[in-house]
């Protein structure tokens, strides 16, 4: 073999080698890109829906997908008694801490929200906007109006899974 034909024949291992580099690397991003895909609709799916019964009246809520939701919905069912707070949300505790794990340092909580309040460990459901609080998680929101909740007295509260 002369100078030329080990020259051709190296450039044609290298590009050769090159070339299923790049094919593996687009193969490795496709499978990246279908694992992303697939956990997003798997989270799609599996929305956490509950029920809150008070007072004979039925709300559905929708929980939020993140670690204090996920301990929340460990919890249910639950019977709890909701005490009036600040004349803007009713809040019961919670027989266990629930994880805030890769949550925000706090939030700005609107009526209808369902929020734990890391500080003291409670349940709070918002029936009145409020300000910016350090210490409270979002975990989801009620689906329709609040009224069930605006009278100033403590109020029974049932909570279960709707089965999603």
């Amino acid at each position: 073999m002369n100078k030329r034909s080990v020259e051709a024949w190296l450039m044609a291992a290298v590009l050769s080698i090159c070339l299923q580099h790049t094919a593996r690397g687009a193969e490795s991003d496709a499978a990246k890109t279908r694992s992303a895909m697939t956990e997003s609709s798997a989270r799609k799916a599996n929305v956490m829906k509950i029920r809150l019964a008070i007072d004979g009246k039925t709300l559905a809520a929708t929980l939020d997908d993140n670690a204090a939701a996920r301990d929340f919905l460990l919890l249910l069912p639950l019977k709890l008694t909701l005490r009036d707070y600040a004349s803007t949300e009713k809040i019961a505790d919670l027989q266990k801490k629930l994880s805030t794990s890769g949550t925000p340092a706090g939030y700005d909580p609107a009526a209808g929200d369902l929020a734990y309040y890391a500080p003291w460990g409670n349940l709070s459901i918002f029936y009145r906007d409020f300000g910016y609080s350090a210490g409270l998680v979002r975990l989801g929101r009620i689906e329709g109006g609040v009224a069930a909740l605006q009278e100033p007295v403590s109020v029974e509260l049932t909570i279960e899974s709707a089965g999603n």
